[in-house]
């Protein structure tokens, strides 16, 4: 086979060609392997040499990765090859596998048309492997899978060739489970995993060879003698025989889809203009010389070149000196700079055309999500993160003259990354950073201080809880401080059908657009009624007008639903995020004069009659659970099970096999703070264990008061809870 050093300026021009264009995101569980594999691609394009290909992690090159030997962020890269006389090129996105950083994969989806799942053969399918496969399956991003690790089953397990073959079965059908209940149905058969099919491969991602069924009958290879070289520990034979990068390359080409194809069906899904519009038909035939149509899946801080905009892009081309619409922002930005990335570096480009991956420099304040153009277009569909911020921290600048770079630091963070929150407490002055988890919070501290250079201190984490409404209450009135403007409000929790609805993100915050929410609320079994006179969504709750003609109301809607967001960012119990609430206009007096309904006026009348409303109607907290995946050997499973019910678990599943155990539990995250070293004395660091969130659940009674005192008292509150007398005028 002729091997090639590529150039970008080849690489560009391979670009053009669409047909040999694949855009591909390496996916899986935390360890399992995916940025070793990742290298054997890298070699094969010429980049690293391939003897240091699988130790040398290129993509892994921030140095908290280095340090760490895990993958924090998304890393892209163009690779080109030749390949049975063809140019080839895969633009690929190594993605991170803990769950901290998941939300790195969603964004990933977004950008790509297929994937490849890494799973370990030793721990087969984990919690991760299922979250970042349902995200893939949810973006229409068509799967193969590469099930590595596959010498540990000998040498570790001491499993025949008989075993072996019944254990990736077992891998094989988990996934296939999977893809029957998440795939879109017109593709459940076609994607299905199948050792017939050729779309999946087994190998050793650290070792540098793979097989898979065409690999096998092309290089004359039985099963029974890849159990005999790993036996005997002759890896370099079978990386002679079936070279990693041959067999995945020769996958990928075949099995995944070029973006020509891929838009057809991935445009009606996450774009929801008018197909048949020159704009719809330019993206469904990603045409280069339809409007130039893209989504922002990354913001990357340049210390030279600032922000650089990674983006997908579905229509059009991009050239230095493009003007580019934003439209989350409803601004223009003249494009500087376009590149694509080679890893850790980031290469000039005269212009990227429909189907590619780009860097742009010049869109100022962009944001992951952002829909880029040229002019404006219907925006693409939110990119949802499954996951919520379920930790938080105080940070503050240890000196007081670095507080405003620390302001700054913080807001491009949260460009970088849309799963870290961040607020300014307008009380205390302290900023607060939110996170999926400690250590997401730990390696945003580092940045910030090593990185940056701003030493902070932080405070221990809290929890972030949230406040829902158990029952109902059919009226309230709220008047104003001057008592001339009344209004009445009716509060009761959303449908759960409607709640269901949009924690699946198919009803996204923010005010109604559109005839087509409608419909989607009535689906989803709101009222006809309701969802007509919807005026706002807010912490997935919904504010209605169900008034009829009062005089003066539009004029203070905008006043009433600031009311109504206040009221709800900052519960009535203790201050927490309020949930889930629907909150109804019953009818209004309001003072004809605007000089008497002013903000100072119309705030607090809907502000406190709601706080009051929550509170006859009954306010519980939630609180955020986390599951748990534990394998541990059998002898200390009793410990685990002992340490798990001290911690308010709630045990879930126990599968033994063998001299090893899997336990899944379910965990409060309040009860997790120090866990890790818990598990690891009490199973003498024998167990490896894994988290990933799963959802809020209602706070147990007897904990409910001594907690909503304990808050209220650190956000500087007389401890006992309000009553809605208090509220009331």
């Amino acid at each position: 086979m002729v091997r090639k050093e590529y150039v970008v300026d080849e690489v560009q021009k391979m670009m053009g060609n669409l047909k040999n264009v694949r855009n591909v995101a390496i996916c899986a569980h935390v360890d399992h392997g995916k940025t070793t594999m990742t290298d054997s691609l890298v070699a094969r394009a010429g980049l690293i040499s391939k003897e240091t290909a699988g130790e040398q992690r290129m993509m892994d090159f921030d140095e908290q990765e280095q340090a760490r030997g895990i993958t924090i962020k998304a890393a892209n890269i163009s690779l080109a090859f030749q390949m049975n006389g063809q140019d080839w090129l895969v633009n690929l996105i190594d993605t991170p596998g803990h769950v901290d950083f998941g939300g790195h994969v969603t964004r990933a989806m977004r950008a790509v048309d297929g994937v490849v799942l890494v799973v370990d053969s030793v721990e087969g399918v984990m919690p991760q492997t299922e979250t970042v496969l349902r995200q893939a399956l949810k973006e229409k991003a068509h799967p193969v899978i590469f099930i590595n690790k596959i010498d540990r089953l000998i040498n570790e397990l001491q499993l025949n060739d008989e075993q072996m073959q019944q254990r990736l079965l077992k891998i094989i059908m988990q996934v296939n489970k999977l893809i029957e209940e998440y795939a879109p149905v017109e593709f459940r058969d076609e994607w299905h995993i199948d050792v017939k099919k050729g779309n999946i491969a087994f190998g050793s991602a650290f070792h540098k060879w793979a097989v898979s069924i065409k690999a096998m009958n092309k290089f004359n290879i039985k099963f029974s003698d890849i159990f005999n070289h790993c036996r005997q520990g002759q890896h370099n034979i079978l990386q002679e025989k079936a070279p990693l990068d041959e067999v995945l390359l020769t996958m990928i080409l075949e099995h995944l889809p070029n973006p020509l194809d891929a838009q057809k069906y991935r445009i009606p899904q996450i774009w929801h203009g008018d197909i048949n519009s020159d704009d719809g038909k330019a993206l469904l035939l990603c045409s280069a010389e339809g409007k130039t149509i893209g989504v922002c899946i990354g913001v990357v801080n340049d210390p030279h070149a600032g922000e650089v905009a990674i983006v997908r892009l579905f229509s059009g081309r991009v050239r230095k000196g493009d003007m580019l619409y934003m439209a989350a922002r409803m601004a223009s930005e003249k494009v500087q700079q376009v590149a694509i990335y080679m890893g850790p570096d980031r290469v000039m480009v005269d212009n990227v055309i429909a189907g590619n991956i780009v860097g742009i420099v010049g869109l100022r304040d962009v944001f992951v999500g952002e829909t880029v153009s040229t002019g404006e277009v219907v925006p693409f569909e939110q990119i949802k993160h499954y996951s919520e911020p379920v930790i938080t921290k105080s940070i503050e600048a240890k000196d007081s003259k670095d507080l405003t770079k620390l302001i700054m630091i913080l807001r491009a963070l949260g460009k970088e990354d849309p799963t870290l929150k961040v607020e300014l407490n307008q009380e205390t002055g302290e900023h607060l950073i939110s996170g999926m988890g400690e250590l997401h919070l730990e390696i945003l501290i580092y940045k910030i201080e090593k990185e940056k250079g701003v030493p902070v201190t932080t405070s221990p984490p809290i929890v972030v809880y949230r406040e829902i409404v158990t029952g109902k209450c059919e009226l309230v009135e709220g008047k104003s401080p001057n008592k001339h403007t009344k209004i009445k409000f009716s509060i009761e929790p959303v449908e759960e059908t409607v709640m269901a609805a949009m924690l699946e993100g198919k009803i996204p915050d923010g005010r109604p657009k559109g005839k087509q929410l409608v419909e989607t609320l009535v689906e989803a079994g709101l009222p006809r009624e309701e969802a007509k006179a919807l005026m706002n969504i807010h912490n997935r709750s919904l504010l209605i007008n169900d008034t009829r003609g009062v005089q003066y109301l539009n004029e203070i809607m905008e006043l009433v639903i600031q009311g109504f967001e206040e009221a709800l960012d900052k519960g009535p119990l203790c201050k927490e995020k309020v949930f889930g609430v629907k909150v109804k206009i019953l009818d209004a007096t309001i003072h004809e004069d605007p000089v008497h309904r002013g903000p100072a006026q119309i705030i607090p009348a809907t502000k406190r009659p709601l706080y009051a409303g929550m509170l006859i109607a009954g306010v519980q907290l939630q609180e955020p659970k986390q599951k748990i995946t534990i394998l541990v050997p059998a002898q200390y499973m009793s410990a685990v099970i002992t340490l798990i019910n001290g911690r308010r678990g709630q045990m879930m599943d126990i599968q033994q096999e063998g001299e090893s155990a899997t336990l899944l539990a379910k965990v409060a995250v309040a009860e997790m703070f120090g866990f890790a070293n818990d598990l690891r004395s009490a199973t003498q660091g024998r167990a490896i264990w894994y988290q990933e969130y799963a959802g809020y659940e209602p706070l147990p009674r007897d904990l409910l008061l001594k907690t909503v005192k304990s808050i209220r008292e650190r956000k500087g509150d007389k401890p006992e809870p309000p009553t809605p007398n208090d509220f009331l005028d």
